[in-house]
């Protein structure tokens, strides 16, 4: 096991701030595996690296040899977390949380050890909490404490609707920590009225209170805003290798550095040896390579990070799109989508489905000269060129 010096420079890391540290220290001082929790809504079936920050963490609290427990929030995400929100956000149903949970759950073992992890969902203990409890809760806190909230506060300010069962969400977030008694709970710096409320709630049920320990925001590829999918400046973790390494390579060079920290698992000390070498270089190209070969073996394999730089050379990049591309009609026989799988070997780009996985696979399949997975799916109607490996190239109409 670490020393606590150790220990603690491994929790410091990449963090934002740590409620209460000097708690921290006396659990850590008891030699007992502490209990780290994490709650995730799963709102959507894709996670990007910026999601990965925190996960990363969890891992290293594995490594230092305490309980991870992941907690899948399928009870909460049928509220709609309103951090950050301006309106109200829809609930999920209940299909579709457990379908997204299913996703969450493939790709946060890439990161975290399966044998190490409890994966725990909300609803567990929230389906059996009736009215009385529901209630006894909700007096646990003010309206007006409630209304500190940056986002609550913005909304009343601006006479924009807070339904009542958005003042649920971070009390059910908080009593999850009740219920698992969480010795520490990790979450980012928009996520800490919520961590706090963990804290409170324990006290009030007789726990000693949590630690909380807030992760920064990862910056997208602009350089500016938060990575999200919707703002389209994300790196998926599932997306085709060739796609991640060109990805990671169009990462502004001020930020590179804060890159690794937060994502790789390379020690300071390797990651300064590589900033020295950048700097004596003029450029930090050879450390976005590392990083990038680093990620896609993480999420993907070692071959597949060894061929990405050629597949991601594969691309035919937009407007680039070659004159008298040969034309292809591939019928639709069943619903109104195929997916590029099969659009590969129907329009005469594969010879066959194994061939169709494996140039898939080396992330050298691009549409309309956008690289694609291998979950990307054409609908009838649609008419786009479609390029298989460096060769074969069509303009596909569906029918």
């Amino acid at each position: 096991m670490a020393s606590l010096e150790d220990a603690l420079a491994v929790i410091r890391r990449g963090t934002e701030e740590i409620i209460q540290e000097s708690e921290l220290i006396e659990r850590l001082k008891s030699g007992r595996p502490l209990r780290i929790k994490a709650g995730f809504d799963p709102t959507a079936p894709d996670l990007h690296l910026g999601h990965t920050v925190l996960i990363n963490k969890l891992r290293q609290f594995q490594e230092l040899g305490h309980e991870v427990m992941f907690l899948i929030g399928d009870f909460t995400g049928m509220i709609g977390d309103p951090t950050g929100k301006s309106v109200t956000r829809p609930p999920l149903s209940r299909e579709d949380v457990l379908r997204n949970a299913a996703s969450y759950k493939e790709q946060v073992f890439k990161i975290l050890d399966p044998a190490k992890t409890r994966v725990v969902f909300n609803s567990e203990w929230m389906d059996k909490i009736g009215a009385a409890e529901m209630i006894k809760l909700a007096g646990q806190y003010t309206v007006a404490r409630m209304l500190e909230r940056d986002d609550f506060s913005k909304r009343f300010k601006g006479e924009q609707p807070i339904a009542i069962h958005e003042f649920l969400y971070p009390l059910v977030q908080g009593y999850d920590s009740v219920a698992l008694e969480a010795d520490v709970e990790l979450g980012g710096t928009d996520q800490k009225f919520n961590l706090l409320m963990g804290r409170t709630l324990q006290k009030s049920y007789g726990q000693a209170p949590q630690t909380c320990i807030t992760l920064p925001i990862l910056e997208g590829l602009d350089g500016v805003q938060k990575m999200s999918k919707s703002l389209g400046n994300y790196i998926g973790v599932s997306g085709a290798p060739g796609e991640m390494y060109r990805k990671v390579l169009s990462i502004p060079d001020q930020l590179v550095w804060r890159y690794f920290e937060l994502l790789s698992f390379l020690s300071l000390e390797e990651v300064a040896a590589l900033r020295a070498q950048a700097e004596k270089a003029g450029n930090p190209a050879e450390a976005k390579k590392l990083l990038a070969a680093e990620l896609i073996t993480r999420f993907h394999d070692a071959a597949a990070a060894e061929a990405a730089p050629r597949s991601a050379g594969n691309q035919i990049g937009l407007g680039e799109i070659p004159e008298n591309v040969p034309e292809v009609d591939v019928e639709v026989t069943e619903g109104d989508a195929l997916p590029i799988a099969s659009v590969l070997r129907l329009a005469g780009l594969v010879k066959n489905s194994s061939a169709a996985k494996d140039v898939l696979g080396r992330g050298a399949v691009f549409v309309d000269g956008q690289q694609i997975s291998a979950d990307f799916v054409l609908t009838r109607g649609e008419v786009v060129v479609v390029q298989a490996g460096k060769k074969q190239i069509a303009r596909v109409r569906l029918k």
